[in-house]
């Protein structure tokens, strides 16, 4: 059975970053796609990004321009790189194989990762 973990989560002042990995063990192929969703306690799950083979890339509009989505096919890893975070991107931030015809849709999901930002 495949699984998804996640790292690189932690604490942070508000205009700093952080870079999240997430790993895929098991049974794995290397045609995936992927996705970074995140949650709050006050909020519902969003899709923070996505990836569709090497460069179709969706954002949630909150994040354009400071988070960055990648994948790495030779190690079956993903990450997501957090530039100039808030207070508002504080969340956890769960890794998930999502479906390839949308790029949002997710499959599986990793167990999360905590990310705080301090003000």
């Amino acid at each position: 059975q495949v699984q998804l973990v996640e790292s690189g989560g932690g604490s942070v002042q508000a205009g700093g970053s952080l870079r999240l990995s997430c790993t895929a063990s098991g049974p794995t192929y290397l045609n995936y796609c992927w996705g970074w969703f995140r949650q709050s306690p006050r909020k519902e799950r969003e899709s923070v990004a996505g990836i569709v083979g090497d460069d179709k890339v969706n954002y949630a509009d909150s994040v354009k321009g400071r988070f960055t989505i990648s994948r790495d096919n030779v190690k079956n890893m993903a990450y997501l790189q957090m530039n100039n975070l808030t207070t508002e991107d504080t969340a956890t931030y769960y890794c998930a194989h999502v479906s390839c015809l949308d790029g949002v849709s997710p499959n599986r999901m990793g167990q999360g990762t905590q990310v705080t930002v301090a003000s």
